[in-house]
């Protein structure tokens, strides 16, 4: 059998362990929330991880378009993002994933043929990390620009109420 099959096999099991491990990055009793309150309309945070660590999943397992795969890690990223998670925290759930797979599939691997094609899953793990950090950084540089244009237009509108105008220096 070929890991693909495995994986898929084992896609729930390993999702919900990848997720919960996610979860587990956040304090103890908001954890604990996330991994009990499975309505999605009560707990939209983990409803959005876990369909974003779905996508990424499915991206590993088949030969995904860039864009989906990077719409997947974005579920995941732009809450981390937002967060203000620091880039290695915000990308290290993509890591959470090796151990998941070699837990899960441990007798399965000790076939030289799917140990070698579990090395090559983890390369593409890796690939996706550095991804990740793409997208954490678009998603941290459009923060910035609209905390950027907050300030100029509260600038803006105080300078309006104040009658004051901007003068600038002819060149």
């Amino acid at each position: 059998m070929k890991l693909a099959d495995l994986l898929s096999q084992k896609k729930a099991t390993i999702l919900e362990r990848w997720l919960h491990l996610l979860l587990d990055s956040y304090p103890s009793e908001t954890s604990g929330f996330f991994k009990k309150e499975k309505d999605p309309f009560n707990n939209p945070l983990a409803f959005r991880l876990s369909q974003g660590l779905q996508g990424v999943y499915e991206a590993l397992l088949q030969d995904t378009a860039r864009e989906r795969i990077l719409a997947s890690l974005d579920d995941v990223i732009s809450i981390k993002a937002l967060e203000n998670f620091s880039p290695s925290q915000a990308v290290a759930f993509i890591f959470l994933l090796k151990p998941v797979i070699r837990e899960e599939l441990a007798t399965e691997l000790k076939e030289a043929q799917l140990s070698e094609e579990c090395l090559e899953v983890e390369s593409r793990i890796d690939g996706l990390a550095l991804l990740c950090f793409e997208v954490y950084m678009k998603r941290r540089e459009k923060l910035y620009e609209l905390r950027i244009n907050e300030v100029k237009n509260q600038v803006s509108g105080l300078m309006r109420r104040t009658g004051l105008t901007l003068v600038t220096p002819q060149q």
